[in-house]
């Protein structure tokens, strides 16, 4: 990823198209969350349902498509502000967005519904960490980081 000076940045503003936990559409242009690594569309990950002396029994749930109803219920028909920090090799915007003041890539992290991405940031560890400490979304069971499930061809 390539980010380019943040004091002169673009903004964007409006109403969102949620595509997934960490990307969206605003006035048609394509913008990636900064920071962070939401689970995809189809990823499964499991989440603890009962536990029993050493035994723990989980569920098999569309994670990714959890996170993006998650999203799409925070942003609702809220104005979003984006202030782009540079271009993916997409080309998609790379932004950190806010909904009101709160920045939508820390409640995503912070909820549990995505993870730091710790490979271009580490501005988001510690909401990670705290998600993980409260067992809040992703957390609440088991799951392969976004990248890795990319890198595996979507595959446990």
């Amino acid at each position: 990823l390539f980010f380019s000076n943040f004091a002169n940045s673009e903004t964007i503003k409006g109403k969102a198209l949620v595509i997934d936990g960490d990307t969206i559409k605003i006035n048609k242009k394509k913008i990636r969350f900064y920071g962070i690594d939401a689970p995809e569309i189809d990823q499964i990950c499991y989440r603890n349902f009962l536990s029993i002396s050493f035994l723990k029994f989980s569920k098999k749930y569309k994670c990714g498509l959890v996170a993006k109803k998650k999203l799409k219920i925070f942003l609702k028909e809220y104005n979003i502000k984006c202030l782009i920090r540079g271009y993916d090799k997409y080309n998609r915007k790379i932004a950190i967005c806010y909904r009101d003041r709160i920045s939508i890539n820390s409640w995503m992290v912070k909820n549990g519904y995505a993870v730091a991405y710790k490979k271009y940031s580490k501005k988001y560890i510690n909401f990670e960490e705290e998600a993980k400490k409260n067992k809040l979304g992703l957390w609440q069971g088991n799951f392969d980081m976004p990248w890795d499930w990319r890198k595996n061809g979507g595959k446990k």
